[in-house]
């Protein structure tokens, strides 16, 4: 019985996982040359692992570099927060991309390095340590196995979108916790906000993935409305 739950459990964090990344933006404030230009090249190659069609094998070794990109530029910058939101968000999709019982390792480390973005700066990348951490927060089973709680991700959710919004994704994973729960004309409504929010310079890669998943959910929360 416990093997066939772990195995359920597995089976979650990779359907799920791998599409929680939110995109975040462009770093906003004072930063160096070398901090930005390092934060947009993780955000495209971010992009394109997530995105573009690539063997299994190759994507659990992009991600695999990537992550280890991340921890790096996070050390190489303490005391910034959209180094660890972009090192929170690499590793939750790796937990999606590798599955297995490492996942759940991977998805609290994510947490981890979120919760360290939140307490330095909870606005830096526009919210974006708030939308992954409510993500993951209902993507993640709950207890015993997991660290899942559908009443912290609602919270988290709804930050994430009174710092930004009109944004792409907090409006989107807020829309995918509303259909979650059922609430398929609500999840419209955001949906539909989301996909008028506004492109991101350098992004292109990462906005066109992201809104066709607005599209594929906007037609099934259609679909259960009939």
């Amino acid at each position: 019985m416990i093997t066939t739950t772990r195995h359920a459990f597995v089976g979650l964090l990779l359907a799920s996982l791998s599409l929680l990344a939110p995109v975040a933006g462009a770093a906003p404030g004072p930063a160096s040359a070398a901090h930005d230009t390092e934060l947009l090249a993780i955000q495209q190659a971010w992009a394109r692992a997530n995105y573009v069609a690539m063997s299994e094998d190759r994507k659990e070794a992009e991600f695999e570099v990537l992550a280890q990109r991340a921890e790096a530029f996070v050390k190489a910058n303490p005391g910034r927060a959209e180094p660890l939101v972009w090192q929170g968000i690499v590793l939750s999709t790796q937990a999606g991309v590798e599955g297995g019982l490492g996942a759940l390792g991977l998805a609290k480390r994510a947490r981890s390095a979120l919760e360290a973005a939140l307490k330095i700066d909870a606005n830096a990348l526009e919210g974006s340590a708030y939308t992954s951490l409510g993500t993951l927060y209902y993507k993640v089973p709950g207890f015993p196995l997991g660290f899942g709680d559908h009443k912290k991700a609602k919270q988290m959710l709804e930050a994430a979108l009174k710092v930004n919004p009109i944004g792409l994704d907090p409006n989107y994973f807020y829309a995918d916790f509303l259909f979650g729960e059922g609430r398929y004309a609500e999840a419209i409504v955001h949906l539909e906000k989301a996909l008028l929010a506004p492109p991101r310079p350098s992004r292109e890669l990462a906005d066109r993935g992201r809104r066709t998943e607005i599209e594929t959910l906007l037609a099934k929360a259609r679909a259960k409305l009939g």
